[in-house]
């Protein structure tokens, strides 16, 4: 009797789906740039940041965790919070600024492969409840956001307005550096949702829906810029204190843990 073929192991749906959407959104943003529909563009990468929240926590709700699942979000956070971003800004603003334009936008995209790729590699002794460095999202947020705001206001590119180009180039560049920084963010991990809530909290977050929807570029601009400073603060405050400010893990437990903390 000939031997049994191993089966293949497959690929969870569910969770994928909104992977494969969340990397739609960031491709979806750098056509809308190329066809200088920068206001859609921004709204492309929100989305992206909405699905890429979810994608996780549904594969963990549906017990879909997978190796691959890890890889392929990965890949679309690079294209969707990398790529896409740093484009997006160089045709809005920076290749006016020649040399110093792309460089920037390099930068921006280089930082997001380099903190993605240390989170990958540290994310079982970093402590869950902070982030190391600003998340990729949030750096494109803070990018994208920013394009979305002077858009709405009618300013669809800086070409023509003295001095717009520059600070959107120390806009990229604070975006990118912040992501390879040991600067602590909060993660919000510990925030479970199987937990019950004072009546309030609800009510905190229709009214925090109905804020946003007063005017979303101006109100997530501006919330992400105080999450964007909130890592400096800290650290600031922790360090005025005398407190450890490491995101990394200060048990000794586990053996791959010895030595990180010397």
């Amino acid at each position: 009797m000939p031997p049994r073929r191993p089966r293949r192991k497959g690929i969870y749906i569910l969770p994928n789906l909104f992977t494969l959407a969340a990397l739609f959104g960031g491709f979806y943003a750098i056509v809308m740039a190329m066809n200088q529909r920068f206001d859609l563009a921004a709204v492309g990468v929100f989305c992206a940041m909405v699905l890429d929240s979810l994608d996780g926590r549904v594969a963990r709700m549906t017990n879909t965790q997978s190796a691959f699942g890890e890889q392929m979000d990965s890949l679309s956070d690079m294209v969707s919070f990398g790529a896409a971003p740093a484009l997006i800004m160089y045709e809005w603003a920076l290749q006016g600024l020649g040399k110093a334009g792309w460089i920037a936008a390099f930068v921006y995209c280089a930082c997001a492969a380099l903190r993605l790729a240390r989170f990958n590699t540290n994310i079982g002794v970093v402590d869950k409840r902070f982030f190391q460095g600003l998340p990729s999202p949030a750096a494109a947020a803070l990018v994208t956001g920013f394009i979305w705001l002077l858009d709405d206001m009618g300013w669809t590119g800086a070409r023509d307005i003295p001095g717009l180009a520059w600070t959107a180039f120390g806009v990229t560049l604070y975006a990118g550096l912040t992501m390879v920084t040991n600067v602590p963010f909060y993660s919000f991990k510990d925030v479970s949702f199987k937990r019950s809530v004072p009546f309030i909290v609800i009510v905190a977050i229709a009214l925090g829906i109905a804020l946003i929807n007063i005017h979303p570029p101006a109100v997530l601009f501006g919330l992400f810029w105080i999450y964007g400073f909130s890592g400096y603060a800290v650290y600031l405050w922790k360090r005025s204190k005398g407190k450890p400010v490491s995101v990394i893990a200060t048990s000794m437990d586990e053996p791959d843990e010895r030595g990180l903390h010397g």
